[in-house]
């Protein structure tokens, strides 16, 4: 009794399940058969078929539909059910009498209305998606919106046929020669090791170095064909019942066919492209250590990293280039070695990686040198490969010995250290730090702010030398308490008897000049003089560039702070404004030359005020300098296209000269972007025939040209009236879609 009632709700959720399903597989089924219609593929459109189906299930999810759910629903839908549906899911024994008779009847009144109860769904919808796909499947490829070659071609492609068309009108009586066969032959170069191909579309697409061989095969008498490819002719040799004609694949650029028969009559086939892919270097990186790694004395010299290596046509060599830095100042001494990796290579392979252990021992490193290396590698490309490099690496056995502090106010203070980095490599370097900063430890963030911090001090007392500052700071003047007073002993603790008594260990114990006898009286010229021993007076700039360098040492100081403070983005303003008051500094002193103004010669008295005029002419010249605007031959055509849309005139042979020169004017803007231009470029190449003559022609030539010639400069001197924008936007639009 219980399953059979609670069965009703059971099949309605088999139901509703089931149709949300066969909705996710109806869009599924849609999804599938558009990529398949359009790109003519199986594998592609059973994965999109699979994909689709997954984000449905994933949408809709048909398994939440449970027995609970369904109850709800039945009850909302269902008058019969009085909202009693639920208690078909629990058992009959367990529920009182009042809910058990009413559990009864509704077992006894839902049976029917819920066997005709429609789930709700999207069935319908899922149907009209799946057919609007499926036809839009079907019409693309008809329209080729979806079509890579048609979209190639609507971008300035071109059909895989070559086409010739006749220069002039033919005689009347002769039969013009046919193409009947072509072939187009890719060598690859041998490096490579890629197989020959061959291909019927004449836009070339190749590595560079490929030698192309165009094979020609016309029916009728054929007196000579040529190829014009970048204002040369290259003419194709018989051989067989071909014209063939080898070239090897050196730079970008346009070519195009030609011939002429037994009478002399010529045709030209469109304009085709040849793009060349250089062969990319290989790429190196280095993996296992930080880019500057520290030694100590007691340390383990050695440094443990791989190398990933990879370049798309294989790898021939790869080696590591180390340069080890012996001494300090002057006397540096530089040796480079190239060493091989602990892995072996596999000539040929496209992805290596490759391990070494480097012992700075065995490179003869001692304390204080350093060490730079990166890794080269070598690609197969002939007769000279192609070199990528990594980026360079450094190890430093640091020399602790030199590294000296003053602890007490006496001894001096090595102010220029042996290496120190500019604020232009500490800022790179703090910026590095604060990307990094997420990443790293806090121990090593806060060591590296603080190591930063000592460069920017080292920098900052490098730049006080030449504001004659002789240590890192200023001694603090001495307290203003008795002379005999000790240091830092409170002046109510000092002995009374000490002005009555003779102390040998006092600075004036011995001194028998009495006061104030010694003193030497003051230079009255001594504010007129340049005293070299005052800091403010030595100094190598003069009185504005003291200034800002006294700025920029202000500066720094707050840049170190912040440093040392383990905030580095607070420090990084500062840095920028002492980077930027240390450029106008340089700038300001590269001024050495002393500036000479005219000089006019001297004067004669005897011949000052006497109006003698002899010997004195007069110098004048005029001069017309013409000019010349951008792409000229482009603007003559648009004015010469206008004249033949017209009818006043008929094509010459200076037309096809001037259309030649206005083509390449804009081959040399169509080389940065062929796909854009290559269209226009055949309307140009076309003129040369009578097709391309027509009215119709010319005038979408004239358009294309018009739409992209750059608008005309303004010479001063030539605006001959005023114009609002309204009128200039007028016109534009009107030369555009005339």
């Amino acid at each position: 009794m219980t399953n059979s009632e609670a069965s009703i709700l059971t099949h309605f959720r088999n139901r509703w399940q089931m149709l949300l399903y066969i909705e996710c597989a109806l869009y599924a089924l849609g999804a599938g058969l558009f990529l398949f219609l359009v790109s003519g593929g199986v594998f592609a459109g059973l994965l999109a078929g699979l994909f689709v189906f997954g984000v449905s299930i994933a949408v809709r999810k048909p398994w939440r539909r449970d027995l609970k759910r369904v109850a709800a629903f039945v009850d909302t839908a269902v008058v019969e059910a009085d909202y009693s549906s639920a208690l078909l899911l629990s058992e009959a024994d367990s529920l009182p009498g009042l809910s058990r008779l009413q559990r009864n009847r509704v077992a006894g009144q839902l049976r029917e209305p819920v066997r005709r109860l429609i789930p709700p769904n999207g069935l319908l919808r899922a149907l009209t998606t799946m057919t609007l796909l499926i036809l839009l499947g079907v019409l693309a490829p008809r329209t080729g919106f979806f079509n890579t070659e048609a979209a190639s071609a609507g971008r300035g492609g071109s059909p895989a046929r070559i086409e010739f068309a006749p220069v002039d009108s033919l005689q009347g009586g002769t039969e013009t020669p046919k193409l009947t066969g072509q072939r187009i032959r890719l060598d690859f170069p041998a490096y490579t090791n890629k197989p020959d191909a061959q291909t019927q579309d004449p836009n070339i697409r190749a590595l560079i170095g490929t030698t192309i061989l165009w094979e020609l095969r016309f029916e009728g008498a054929v007196f000579e064909v040529i190829m014009e490819r970048g204002g040369e002719r290259f003419p194709l040799q018989p051989t067989g019942e071909f014209f063939t004609l080898r070239q090897v694949l050196d730079g970008s650029g346009f070519y195009s066919f030609r011939f002429s028969d037994s009478l002399g009559n010529w045709q030209v086939s469109d304009l085709y492209a040849l793009e060349a892919i250089p062969d990319k270097p290989p790429t190196a990186k280095i993996e296992g250590v930080p880019q500057f790694t520290y030694f100590g004395a007691e340390d383990a010299l050695r440094l443990d990293f791989t190398a990933q290596i990879f370049d798309d046509l294989g790898i021939s060599d790869a080696y590591i280039v180390a340069t080890v830095s012996k001494g300090s100042g002057e006397s540096v001494k530089f040796r480079e070695e190239r060493l091989g990796f602990d892995t072996p290579l596999t000539p040929g392979t496209r992805s290596e990686k490759l391990s070494k252990i480097l012992n700075l021992k065995q490179l003869q490193m001692d304390i204080g040198d350093e060490l730079y290396f990166y890794v080269e590698a070598l690609d197969r490309r002939q007769p000279l490969p192609n070199r990528g490099r990594s980026e360079t690496y450094f190890a430093v056995i640091r020399d602790t010995a030199s590294s000296a502090f003053a602890v007490e106010g006496s001894l001096g203070v090595d102010l220029m250290p042996d290496y120190f980095r500019s604020q232009r490599q500490l800022i790179i370097d703090t910026e590095k730090l604060i990307a990094e900063a997420p990443s790293l430890p806090v121990s090593e963030f806060k060591f590296r702010s603080n190591e930063l911090g000592f460069d920017q001090k080292a920098l900052r007392i490098k730049y006080g030398q030449f504001m004659g500052e002789e240590s890192e700071m200023d001694l603090a003047p001495e307290e203003s308490l008795s002379e005999d007073t000790p240091e830092g002993e409170d002046a109510d603790h000092a002995d009374p008897l000490a002005e009555f008594t003779h102390d040998h260990d006092g600075d004036n114990a011995h001194n028998l000049v009495a006061e104030g006898e010694g003193e030497k009286e003051e230079d009255p010229l001594h504010e007129y003089l340049h005293n070299h021993e005052d800091p403010e007076a030595a100094t190598l700039f003069e009185e504005s560039l003291r200034t800002k360098l006294r700025k920029a040492l202000d500066v720094m100081w707050d840049a170190e702070l912040h440093l040392r403070l383990y905030t580095p983005e607070a420090s990084l303003p500062y840095q920028y404004e002492a980077l930027g008051l240390l450029q106008e500094i340089k700038n300001s002193a590269r001024i050495y030359v002393h500036r000479i103004g005219f000089d006019p010669p001297p004067i004669k008295e005897e011949k000052r005020l006497s109006g003698d005029i002899e010997g004195v002419s007069t110098y004048a010249r005029d001069e017309f300098l013409e000019y010349e605007g951008s792409f000229p031959a482009m603007r003559q055509g648009v004015t010469r296209l206008q004249t033949l849309i017209e009818g006043n005139s008929t094509y010459t042979d200076a037309d096809r000269e001037l259309f030649r020169r206005a083509g390449q004017e804009l081959a040399a803007k169509a080389l940065e972007e062929p796909g854009r231009y290559l269209s226009l470029l055949r309307a140009l190449k076309a003129t040369e025939t009578k097709s391309g003559r027509a009215v119709e022609a010319l005038q979408e030539l004239r358009q294309k040209l018009l739409q992209i010639l750059p608008a005309e400069e303004k010479i001063p001197g030539l605006q001959t009236g005023n114009r609002d924008d309204m009128n200039t936007l007028f016109l534009k639009e009107l030369l555009e879609y005339e």
